[in-house]
This record gives C-alpha cells, structure tokens and sequence, in this order.
C-alpha cells in the first residue's frame, strides 16, 4: 500500500514537471556558458590540511583559495581541497578528478575543508591518487569562503557546476605541468547532483572533459519532497515519523537559507509556521546534521505534550513552493540534466533509497535530454542512500580508470 502511494505521488509530480517542460528547454538552450578567463585564480599560496593525515597516499594536501564565478555573475572566492599523487607525474601530468561531496550545510563551518573526512570519502580519495591522479574537492560557493559573507546556494546547478569548473582550472595554475588538462567528475547525492551540474557546464574550464560517476544524485526536488511526506504520513511509528519528518524540514530550510543567496528578503516564516522558523533561521549557522537534531527535538517536545501526536505539529506553510523563488528553484535552477550531454555519464541508485528515491532518478533519466545523452544506469534492489556509495567505490574506481585511463 506504502509504495502504491508513493507511486501515485512520484508519477501526478511528475506529470507536473514534464508541463514546464517547453520552459526548461528555453531556459537551458539560451544560457551560454561563459570561459573561464579568471586572471590569478588563486588567491595567495595554498595552506596545508592536516585534518585527516593523508601522507599514506597524497604527495601534497593543501586548501586552495580561488577565485570563480559567483551565483550572482561577480567574482567571489572559494576553497577546494587538492590533493596530488606521491608517485612521479607521468609525461603527460596527473590527470585530475573532482570529488563532489554530500550534503554538509549552507554555513561556512560546515565546509568539508574545515573538518576531517570520513572513512568512505577517505577511501575513495586514497584509491584515486594510488592510481595516479589529482583529487581536486570543492566546498562550493560559499562554504568555506574566506569573506564569511555568502551563504552556498544549496543544490543549484550553476552554482555547484561553476564552483567545480573554477576549481579544476585553479588547480591546473598551481600544479603547472604535474597535471594534463584531462578531467572528471565524481559525486554522491548532493554531490551527484553538482556531477551532473559539472556534466552540463565543463566547456566553461575549456579543457578535455572524459565523464561523470554520479552516486544516487538529488534531483526532481518537488517529487523528492512530496515522496517524504507520503512516507512519512504511513508511517505508525513515532520516532521513524519525526526522522523522516525532520529530515524532510532540513531539506526544506538548507533549500530556503541557499535561495537567501539571491534573495535576501525571502523570509523562513514565508516557508516555515512558527515557531518552526525559527529552527529554520538556524540553517545559516548550524551544519546538516545538527539541524536535523534541532527539528527533531522540537517534534519530540511536541509529542510529549499530545499524547505522542504530532499530526498538528507546525512545521511547513501549505503552498511554500509556490513562492515564486521556491518554485523556479525546484522547476528549474535546480533541475540537472536538462539538456543533452555529450560525454560519458554513469549513474549508481539503490532501490531502497528514502533519500532519493529510485522513481525520481527513473523520472530524470525519463526526459528527452537524458535519453539523448550517453548514459549507463546501476541499480540494485538492495542499495540505499548510503550503501550505493559505500559498496560500489572499488567499481567507481575501476570507472575512472575506465573513463580516463592514466597516460
């Protein structure tokens, strides 16, 4: 019954966005990528990172400031972390692939230069410059940033592509001749999403592009929402209720604090009732997890006084996504593949996904631009969010060398 319902929600969503089709189409066709033509793209001399000790494998760890192509079409700095091989560049220089990362936050302490990397991202990183190439790692715009000013606008295309083309060119000025103007991009849900995006806008570092790994990418983010709240709404126990409830809020409030980049009047009581808001507000300051705790508790305290009901709890505002920031966010500055892509593209997503749901990466592959676009899809029944990543890094690995084969 559970998944009928969430099939009913996912394909009517659907069928809504497939409508805007004609205005995706125009939106994309007509947007021309500027080239990257940054004079002195990095901003002073790359500081070591020593929060995970990676001397096993990497020559160099360092933080790169650089400058890129803000949002908002000024220049604005970002930091990406680069790491480099211990082995000798081969003649024609170390080939690099970016690694896109996961949801952390919108604020800058939640930059994953600031913090030390997980076993799994660890691992991946290690494989890849045991191989032979350079590991670039984009914050994104405005995590991180030097100027503390800029909130990351969260999951929007241009932003992650333009984040991660600049990165990959900055790079390329420090390391000199170490590295060929080959390149790639890996990533994992929020980050497979900023794959897609660098999929879409790699002519802009005007280099030699050989493909994308995207791990159970975001997209369709109306269709993702919506899928939550039908799971959440047939759910009898409590405390899976107020995860999959608050998950969904935070979700929400990194959407609303990113569309705050660009527009700064956008209010969370706009998106939120009180006093949800204010937990909301707390975005631009406490990092993904945190905040999930944060709505949670205030469910649980809700509870406890309702006789474990949370059925009238005030989270969301009915109609927030149609506001009109929120909604051409979700129909379109959010929306990857969306025009047709010419190099390689493969695509892991797990089944047992909640996070993002199976049937909106179906649905995304489901559109002309991905049909037309030379695309391999992995899926497997068991995955989830976490384990579509976790279990296939030996395969990603083997895809990179695949994709881009060390010369």
């Amino acid at each position: 019954m559970q998944r009928r319902i969430l099939i009913a929600v996912l394909t009517s969503t659907a069928m809504l966005l497939s409508a805007c089709n004609d205005d995706h189409d125009s939106y994309n066709s007509g947007d021309n990528i500027p080239k990257n033509n940054i004079a002195n793209p990095v901003v002073s001399t790359p500081t070591l990172y020593n929060l995970t000790d990676m001397s096993a494998t990497a020559g160099e760890s360092v933080v790169m400031t650089y400058k890129m192509l803000g949002i908002n079409n000024e220049e604005v700095q970002a930091t990406a972390l680069v790491f480099t091989p211990k082995t000798a560049p081969p003649a024609k220089g170390w080939p690099i692939v970016v690694w896109a990362h996961g949801t952390t936050g919108v604020a800058d302490i939640c930059a994953p230069s600031r913090s030390q990397l997980n076993s799994y991202i660890k691992s991946m990183i290690d494989g890849l410059l045991t191989a032979g190439y350079v590991v670039v790692a984009p914050d994104y715009e405005g995590l991180g940033e030097p100027a503390n000013n800029e909130l990351h606008p969260f999951l929007n295309v241009k932003s992650e592509a333009f984040s991660i083309t600049d990165a990959v060119v900055a790079a390329r000025n420090y390391l000199g001749n170490k590295v060929s103007n080959r390149w790639m991009t890996v990533g994992h849900s929020q980050g497979g999403h900023a794959a897609l995006s660098a999929a879409q806008y790699q002519s802009r570092a005007q280099l030699d592009y050989k493909g994308t790994v995207a791990v159970a990418p975001a997209s369709n983010l109306e269709l993702i929402l919506l899928a939550g709240e039908s799971l959440a709404a047939q759910q009898t126990d409590l405390t899976d209720k107020i995860t999959t409830l608050a998950s969904l809020d935070t979700f929400t409030a990194l959407i609303t604090a990113g569309l705050r980049n660009q527009n700064p009047t956008l209010q969370y009581s706009q998106v939120f009732k009180s006093p949800t808001d204010q937990i909301a507000d707390n975005a631009e300051t406490d990092c993904y997890i945190s905040l999930g705790q944060e709505f949670g508790l205030g469910m649980q305290a809700y509870a406890q006084t309702h006789a474990g009901d949370i059925s009238n709890y005030p989270r969301t505002q009915s109609g927030f996504m149609t506001l009109s920031p929120v909604k051409k966010f979700l129909d379109i500055d959010s929306q990857p593949l969306q025009v047709k892509i010419s190099t390689p593209i493969i695509i892991y997503q797990g089944a047992a996904d909640t996070t993002v749901p199976k049937l909106a990466t179906d649905s995304l592959l489901d559109g002309d631009a991905a049909k037309n676009s030379p695309i391999t899809y992995r899926t497997n029944t068991t995955w989830d969010h976490g384990t579509a990543y976790v279990l296939n890094i030996p395969n990603i690995l083997i895809d990179v060398q695949t994709l881009m084969p060390i010369q």
